[in-house]
Order: structure tokens, then sequence, then C-alpha cells
């Protein structure tokens, strides 16, 4: 088995990517965000199932709308009324009947829901990856998920890396960067 993320392998999943888990004015949880929305524009125009959670929609609010105007049709937005989201049958199936084997997680917090996320994941044998830089915790708790996530087996990966593992060619990167203007770098990277 490779250790670099095969698009045909990969769902990515979007954990609770809500307004009222950012920060509006951290300039971290936006670049996060905006992470995130890229990402899923990615996944997209790759045939990479997305599966979104949501958190008590009601007081967190509705996924972000960068995000939301990404997201591929007929891909689930499921609420998720627990931390984790292996923990909750109805998320758990989702992702298995993709068929796919590697989740890569984006979202908010990185501490909690995206950790443990992560960590049901692995105990339920999926092999998964967290985006370093499209997550996102307050201050020092970013740093701290995502040791955690490492400590317990997960791979912890930056956008950038994720989009050339999932186009592994320069042919490749050549005709996505041509079917896809805007996709081909995630936003902050000047290549």
């Amino acid at each position: 088995m490779s250790r670099l993320l095969a698009r045909d392998d990969s769902v990515l999943i979007v954990v609770d990517a809500q307004p009222g888990f950012g920060r509006v004015a951290d300039p971290l949880s936006k670049m996060a965000i905006d992470r995130m929305a890229w990402l899923v524009g990615v996944a997209a125009a790759l045939d990479i199932p997305v599966i979104a959670t949501e958190e008590d929609a009601a007081r967190n609010g509705p996924t972000e709308a960068a995000i939301r105007d990404r997201f591929p049709d007929g891909n689930p937005m499921l609420p998720k009324p627990v931390f984790g989201l292996a923990d909750d049958p109805a998320i758990l199936a989702a992702v298995k009947r993709t068929g796919r084997r590697t989740a890569v997680l984006v979202g908010m917090e990185t501490d909690v829901c995206v950790a443990h996320s992560a960590i049901g994941l692995l105990d339920r044998g999926l092999r998964v990856a967290v985006v370093a830089d499209a997550t996102f915790s307050p201050g020092d708790m970013h740093a701290h998920g995502l040791r955690r996530i490492a400590d317990a087996g997960a791979t912890v990966i930056h956008a950038k890396g994720v989009y050339y593992e999932w186009i592994r060619t320069l042919e490749a990167a050549r005709a996505f960067e041509a079917a896809n203007p805007g996709l081909s770098e995630p936003p902050g990277f000047s290549l």
C-alpha cells in the first residue's frame, strides 16, 4: 500500500465547518475555511466523495457558505449529535457507503471534533489524514489537537500536499489546471 493518498480511495470529510466554531476576526480561521472550500472544490472536480457534518446547526449555524457553494450535488451534509463522527451510525454508514478506506478530514475544532472523529475512524480500521491548514481551533488548541491526532496514528498533512498526492503527475496537474481554473493551488499559496 502506498503511503501517498490515492484519490480513488479517498473520501473528504468536512467536520463542523460552521460559524459557531470559527472566529471571524481570526485570520487563521478564515484561511482554514478558505482551504476547506478549496479542497471541497478539488474533490468535486476529481469525483472524490465529500461528506459534511454539522453539530447543532440551530446553535452553530449551517456549514460555511464558501464550503456549501462548492459542495457536490448528492453528497451528504449530516447532523452530528456526537463529538466524534464515527460514533454516529448514520454518519459512519455514509462513510462506509463511499467504499473508500482513506478519510481526509478538514474542519473545526481540531482538538475536539476533528480529533475525536480521526481517532474514531482509526479505531474502525480506516486510514485517516487530517489537513493541518484546513482545520482550526483557537489559540494553542489547534497544535494540541494536531499532536493528539498524530500520536493516535493519523497522517497530518497540508492542503497543498493533499492536492499533489491526489493529482500525482505533471500531465494530470496541467490537465486539472486547464479544466479547473482557480483550483490549482490553495488560497494563500503562490507556486
